[in-house]
């Protein structure tokens, strides 16, 4: 019978590497250590090396989709001051931001003049999906048309702008007034699988964002696709 030549921990690494388990490479004398400490069964050694591997692939996973979703910096939703405003439907942002908008494929709409929060609101919405496990992407509606106008065959264009996603994605577009009189208000869309943005016929803006859930609602709404 012949002998098995002993593979070092380099060799080791390296193969863990090609395998794609990238934390249980780099960790390696730290892990053995730990199973040697512990003197643990095979199957223990198998079973953290899964939990290990998963977490980083999640951890690298969130890091991707954040940075994809195009946030840059932005006040937390805790520095948000609700009582600013002189009406607003918390109840129904703080669902979007707890992530039933997103799973239901609901749409929310936000319409306001400028400096109430609309895009922080829109920022912190779309950074808790991430979080949540979705893709999503933040944008305004001018890049927006600029990444449409930049694609070899554009689609027709629309009322606003207009972007599509996979499903089990949120998209969210921010559209800023020049005034706080304009007659098309600033709207802010976010769905899971498409979002839109829309102008406004009303003839005054109203004072701060109306929240609405499906986009059956009168107030101004995305339209899925």
């Amino acid at each position: 019978m012949t002998s098995r030549t002993p593979t070092t921990r380099t060799q080791l690494a390296e193969q863990l590497g090609l395998l794609r388990l990238p934390r249980s490479a780099a960790e390696l004398d730290d892990f053995l250590a730990r199973a040697t400490k512990g003197r643990w069964s095979p199957s223990v050694v198998l079973e953290e090396l899964a939990r290990q591997e998963l977490q980083e692939r999640e951890r690298r996973s969130l890091e991707r989709r954040l940075r994809a979703a195009r946030l840059g910096r932005f006040k937390p939703i805790d520095e948000f001051d609700w009582d600013w405003p002189a009406k607003i439907d918390r109840a129904a942002l703080e669902r979007a931001l707890s992530g039933p908008l997103v799973r239901e494929r609901e749409n929310l709409v936000l319409v306001a003049a400028q400096g109430l929060g609309k895009t922080m609101l829109a920022r912190n919405i779309t950074h808790a999906a991430v979080l949540q496990g979705h893709s999503a992407l933040f944008t305004e509606a001018s890049q927006m048309l600029l990444d449409l106008g930049a694609q070899e065959t554009p689609p027709a264009p629309s009322s606003g702008a207009c972007a599509t996603t996979p499903a089990r994605r949120c998209c969210a577009s921010m559209r800023s007034a020049t005034s706080p009189t304009t007659p098309a208000p600033p709207i802010f869309s976010s769905r899971s699988s498409a979002a839109a943005t829309s102008r406004s016929r009303s003839s005054s803006p109203p004072t701060w964002p109306s929240a609405t859930g499906p986009a059956s609602s009168p107030t101004p709404a995305a339209s899925r696709r």
